[in-house]
C-alpha cells in the first residue's frame, strides 16, 4: 500500500472578517458554523436516547430504538452525496439548505402524533443532519492549511466533548418539565441563529471537478446500509429466518457488492473509494468504524440501563454520563500539544486501548453500584477517548489533495454513520433477547446480563480501534505535525 505525497497547504479565502467590533480570519467563521453544526448532530443523537423510555410508553411501542435508527441510517444514506452536492452546487448553499431542513425536521418531530410519523420526521431530520458534517468538514479543511489541522481538531473536540455530555443532561431535564417534545424543539434556536450567521458570512465555494451525480452510487449504498440494519434490528423480534429478515439481509449484501463494482468502476463515483489506496486515509477510517461505533454505542446503552434497570429518572441518567465530557477536555488540550512532537499513531493506540478497558469495567455496575461509579467511569472513558480524537481528525486528511477534500469528508463521514448505525442494531439486537429495549426490566439480572453483554461488545470495538491504529504511519502526517505560525485571532 502505498501513500500519495502531501498536498500543498490550502487556506481558502484569505480576506477577514468584520464581527463584533473585531476582525477574524475567515477561517474562524468557517469553523463556527462547522461546530454548530456538528454540534446539533451530536446531541441529537445523544439526547434521543434518554427520551426511548418515555417515547416506548407514550407511544405503546416496542421498536423505540427505530426512532434512534430512523435518523442514523438517514444520516448513513445522505452523507455519501453531500461531498458532491457541496462540490457541485456550492457549500455554502448546501450547508445551509442541511441546516434548514434540521431544523424543519426538529420541527416536525416535536408534533410527531404516532411512532410512524415521529421516526418519518426523523428520516427527513438525518437528511439535513447528514449533509451538514461532512460539508463542513470539507470547508473547514480547506480553510486551515495541513499544519494547522492539529489546531482545527482541537477546535471540533468543542461540540464533540460537550453534546454527548449534554444531550442526556439537557434531555432529562426537557423531558422531566416539559416533555418529550421539547428535546426536539431545543434545536430550534441554535438552528436558526446558524442560518442568519452562515447566509451573512460564508463564501461559496464550487470545485469544477465535481461531474456528474452518481445515482447508481447513491441508490446501491442506501438500500445496502437501510436494509443490512433492518434486518440486524428485526432479526430477534420476527425470527432470523424469516423471510423479510432474510429477504432484507440478502438483498442488503447483493446491494452493498453492487455499491463497490459500480464505484470503483466509473469516473465520477459519488463515493470515491480510490481514495482508500492513500495509506493514511485508508488506516483512518478502519480507526474511525471501530472507534465512534465503541463511542456511541456505550452512550446509547448506559442511559437505558440505568432508566430501565435501576429507575432512574431522564434527569438523573443524563447526569451520570456528565463527566465523559470533562475528561474529552482535559485531554484534547494536552493531545492537542503532544500530536506535534508524538504524532498520530501512539496517541491513537494508547487512547483506544484505554478506552478499551474504561468500557469493559462498565460490567462491574449493577443495581448496587454507587451512582459516582459510573461518573468516575464515564471520566476515565472521556479522557482516554480524547486523547485519541484529536490526532485522529488531524491525521486522517493529511495526504488528501484539497480538490478531493469534499469526497474524502463524505466518504469518512459516511464509514462513521455506518459504523454508529451497526452498532446501535447490533446493541439493541443483543438487549432485544435479555429485555424489551426501552421499557422496565421487569427480570433485573436477566437484563443486567444482557447490558454487561453489551458493555463488552463495545470494548472489544474500542480494541479493534487500537489494533487499526497500528497501521498509522506517522511519517505519513508530517504536513499535519509542522509547528503553526499563524496567531490565534
Amino acid at each position: 500500500m502505498t501513500t500519495t505525497a502531501a498536498p500543498p497547504a490550502s487556506t481558502g479565502s484569505v480576506e477577514p472578517v468584520r464581527l463584533f467590533g473585531r476582525t477574524f480570519e475567515y477561517k474562524w467563521v468557517v469553523a463556527a458554523v462547522f461546530v454548530s453544526g456538528l454540534f446539533l448532530d451530536i446531541i441529537d443523537t445523544t439526547i434521543v436516547n434518554v427520551a426511548l423510555p418515555s417515547l416506548a410508553t407514550d407511544f405503546r411501542t416496542d421498536s423505540v430504538e427505530w426512532v434512534v435508527l430512523g435518523y442514523t441510517l438517514s444520516l448513513a444514506v445522505w452523507i455519501p452525496a453531500s461531498g458532491w452536492f457541496g462540490d457541485r452546487y456550492g457549500t455554502k448553499r448546501v450547508m445551509m439548505t442541511a441546516m434548514g431542513l434540521f431544523v424543519a425536521g426538529s420541527v416536525l418531530c416535536g408534533t410527531a402524533q404516532s411512532i410512524g410519523q415521529l421516526i418519518t420526521f426523523r428520516v427527513l431530520q438525518g437528511v439535513g443532519g447528514g449533509m451538514m458534517t461532512p460539508v463542513g468538514i470539507a470547508m473547514l479543511f480547506r480553510s486551515f492549511p495541513p499544519a494547522e489541522r492539529a489546531r482545527a481538531a482541537t477546535v471540533t473536540m468543542v461540540p464533540t466533548m460537550i453534546a454527548p455530555a449534554l444531550g442526556p443532561v439537557l434531555g432529562g431535564y426537557l423531558i422531566g418539565s416539559f416533555g418529550w417534545r421539547w428535546i426536539f424543539y431545543i434545536n430550534i434556536p441554535i438552528g436558526v441563529a446558524t442560518l442568519v450567521f452562515g447566509l451573512k458570512y460564508l463564501r461559496e465555494s464550487r470545485e469544477p471537478t465535481a461531474g456528474r451525480f452518481d445515482a447508481a452510487g447513491f441508490l446501491t449504498s442506501g438500500a445496502a446500509l437501510a436494509l443490512i440494519v433492518f434486518a440486524l434490528s428485526e432479526g430477534p423480534r420476527s425470527g432470523w429466518l424469516s423471510m423479510p429478515v432474510v429477504a432484507a439481509g440478502l438483498v442488503g449484501l447483493v446491494s452493498a457488492v453492487a455499491m463497490v463494482i459500480i464505484e470503483t468502476r466509473i469516473d465520477q463515483p459519488m463515493l470515491a473509494l480510490r481514495l482508500f489506496r492513500d495509506r493514511m486515509f485508508l488506516a483512518s477510517n478502519l480507526v474511525g468504524i471501530f472507534s465512534m461505533g465503541s463511542f456511541i454505542g456505550l452512550m446509547f446503552l448506559v442511559p437505558l440501563y440505568l432508566q430501565t434497570v435501576r429507575g432512574f429518572t431522564p434527569l438523573q441518567a443524563g447526569a451520570s454520563t456528565f463527566t465523559q465530557a470533562i475528561g474529552i477536555f482535559l485531554s484534547t488540550q494536552v493531545s492537542g500539544r503532544l500530536y506535534t512532537r508524538i504524532g498520530p499513531r501512539r496517541l491513537i493506540f494508547g487512547g483506544l486501548l484505554a478506552a478499551s478497558v474504561a468500557n469493559a469495567l462498565f460490567v462491574t455496575v449493577n443495581a448496587s453500584s454507587a451512582v459516582w461509579t459510573v461518573r468516575g467511569l464515564f471520566l476515565v472513558r472521556g479522557l482516554c477517548m480524547g486523547m485519541a480524537f484529536v490526532p485522529m481528525q488531524a491525521a486522517t486528511y493529511a495526504t488528501i489533495a484539497p480538490s478531493d477534500n469534499g469526497r474524502a469528508s463524505s466518504i469518512f463521514s459516511t464509514m462513521r454513520q455506518v459504523s454508529i448505525s451497526l452498532a446501535i442494531a447490533a446493541l439493541a439486537t443483543i438487549l432485544a433477547s435479555y429485555t424489551i429495549v426501552g421499557r422496565a426490566a421487569t427480570d433485573v439480572a436477566r437484563a443486567t446480563r444482557g447490558f454487561h453483554i453489551g458493555y463488552l461488545v463495545t470494548a472489544v470495538l474500542a480494541l479493534a480501534g487500537a489494533l487499526m491504529a497500528l497501521r498509522i504511519r506517522d511519517a505519513d502526517a508530517l504536513s499535519t505535525m509542522k509547528a503553526r505560525s499563524e496567531p490565534t485571532p
